[in-house]
């Protein structure tokens, strides 16, 4: 019975990865498809689709948010000037951004700094809630992490930490 359920295991970190390696060959066609100050909301939305989320920016731009989480690395931000042109294109997920992330931050900040995460676990003995996101730190596939930002009951940052995902091991 073990080795059937390693299987399964196995077959879903399988198909976790395939599915994240199809959206990366997309983004990566897709982002090379666009030029900042070129492209037109137009275009990023015909590429990308409708984002998950629309932040206010500075000087009345859009950012969109396009999130790859749970099964991708990567969470995309697009700048869409006030002009409709688009201003900026960002991978979020990276170490400078969680450095960013500090003790008594608000949730929504965090939010929309790094996009969603791919999951929230909330801890009621401990009164804290868990936001996870998983990123690559590095090339291969045992660079797989999670960044974890640790909230207390008022959404506010208590501490943020990274550690290897715990998927990698479970699907061994």
């Amino acid at each position: 019975m073990r080795g059937l359920i390693d299987a399964s295991r196995r077959g879903s970190l399988f198909t976790l990865l395939a599915l994240a390696s199809l959206l990366t060959a997309c983004d990566v066609k897709n982002i090379s498809e666009l030029e900042e100050g070129v492209s037109t909301e137009a275009d990023v939305r015909e590429r990308f689709g409708a984002p998950e989320a629309v932040w206010e920016g500075e000087d009345g731009a859009q950012i969109y948010e396009y999130n790859r989480q749970p099964a991708g690395h990567v969470n995309y931000m697009i700048t869409i000037g006030p002009d409709g042109r688009m201003a900026a294109l960002r991978q979020v997920l990276t170490e400078r951004n969680f450095a960013r992330v500090l003790p008594g931050m608000a949730m929504e900040d965090v939010r929309r700094m790094l996009g969603k995460p791919m999951k929230i676990t909330t801890y009621a003995l401990k009164r804290e809630t868990h936001y996870d996101w998983r990123y690559l730190d590095g090339a291969g596939a045992d660079s797989s992490k999670v960044f974890t930002v640790v909230f207390d009951p008022d959404l506010r940052v208590i501490r943020t930490m990274s550690a290897r995902d715990p998927d990698l091991d479970r699907n061994r």
